[in-house]
């Protein structure tokens, strides 16, 4: 009998911070600084990008990834590269975030279906979805705190 080949697959998450030296947000403004530092300055006004911040049950930062980078009017997501990456470091708490290089910091129907669809997701897995920030260069929304989610 022959062994089937079959490729590895494998689950890591580099912490390369200690916990006492982690990010605490407190607060929609705190991830919002922090999410904006990792943005390409050059690019925030030509076309959408996705990011995700993992937290930990203390809502520490654990990381911070580009989910996707898309056109002027939109960025693709999907959810299952979103909780990949949550479940990679064994994140507690989700923000999404992407820009909108209109500079309107309004949600779109589309940006408010992407936020319903991620929190059912989280649901079942676990991993709340905590805000969903849109950012442009001139500020920030909070879906969270403007009632949106």
């Amino acid at each position: 009998m022959i062994p089937s080949k079959v490729s590895e697959a494998k689950l890591t998450y580099a912490n390369k911070i200690k916990a006492c030296n982690r990010i605490k947000i407190v607060c929609s403004k705190d991830a919002s600084i922090l999410l904006k530092e990792s943005w390409d300055y050059d690019t925030i006004d030509g076309f959408e990008t996705f990011k995700a911040m993992y937290l930990n049950r203390a809502n520490q930062v654990l990381g911070i990834v580009t989910i996707s980078t898309g056109g002027i009017a939109a960025a693709l997501v999907d959810p299952a590269k979103v909780f990949c990456g949550a479940i990679k470091c064994l994140a507690a708490g989700i923000i999404l975030c992407h820009n909108h290089p209109s500079g309107s910091l309004t949600p779109s129907d589309a940006d408010k279906k992407l936020t319903e669809r991620m929190k059912h997701a989280g649901k079942i897995l676990g991993i709340n979805i905590l805000d969903h920030i849109i950012i442009s260069r001139e500020g920030y929304r909070s879906m969270t705190d403007r009632g949106d989610m």
